[in-house]
């Protein structure tokens, strides 16, 4: 993936031109080049008017969950979730710009386990900690540089328990103490006014940033992965 410092620039600045609708995408999902003419990066577009409404998520916050996914993956140093940004204005509006991922789209979560499972280890932390909803196994994407990412991030940061994976190969398995130590450091930014939990009081509310930093603190004190509680632990369809 090229630099982020200037993936980032590209993402805040550049003017948007929507390639195409993505397809098998249950929101509408745009590719899109970003940047001036013979410099563009391409993106993935998300415009909140384009959010399919659900019960329990307001109403065309998803994307700003889709960048505060990638904020925290950011804090925790752990280069998870692919430089994100929220833009207000946009062909289709204010929504989420994603820097697009050229990966083996043939490749996901079970087709890559067990050989990657070290990076999967830390996924599985990362979605406890933002409480995903919907990480399905098509949503780990493997690139040219064999770097593990999780994209479509929208369904996160729920203050009730949402935890809806594929990934729990590792039930019963010591989490990695780098892990730990990484989710304590996270759980005490948040219990300041740090700039890290500044940005992400303009995308999640209060309740949801308390609840991200009980949920940092829990994974710090987890002396072992969890076992799914029930089979609707599981998302569906699952790729």
């Amino acid at each position: 993936m090229r630099d982020q410092a200037a993936a980032l620039l590209a993402l805040e600045t550049g003017p948007i031109r929507i390639r195409g609708l993505m397809p098998d995408c249950s929101n509408y999902t745009y590719l899109a080049e970003v940047g001036p003419e013979g410099q563009e990066t391409l993106a993935v577009y998300k415009p909140a008017q384009g959010e399919t409404p659900l019960d329990d998520f307001p109403e065309g916050t998803l994307g700003k969950r889709e960048v505060a996914a990638y904020l925290v993956s950011e804090a925790l140093g752990w280069s998870i979730v692919p430089p994100t940004v929220y833009r207000t204005t946009g062909q289709l509006g204010a929504g989420s710009l994603q820097l697009f991922v050229d990966a083996d789209f043939q490749q996901h979560y079970f087709t890559m386990m067990p050989a990657h499972q070290a990076d999967f280890r830390v996924i599985a932390a990362f979605d406890w900690i933002v409480n995903n909803a919907d990480r399905k196994s098509g949503h780990c994407l493997l690139d040219a540089d064999g770097h593990i990412w999780g994209v479509d991030n929208g369904l996160t940061f729920h203050p009730l328990p949402k935890l809806r994976t594929v990934i729990w190969d590792f039930a019963g398995d010591a989490v990695p103490e780098r892990l730990k130590a990484d989710a304590a450091r996270l759980a005490g930014c948040l219990g300041m006014s740090d700039p890290l939990t500044r940005s992400l009081g303009t995308l999640l509310s209060r309740e949801e940033i308390r609840a991200l930093a009980r949920r940092a603190r829990e994974l710090a004190q987890l002396d072992r992965y969890p076992e799914p509680p029930s089979r609707w632990a599981y998302p569906w369809p699952l790729v």
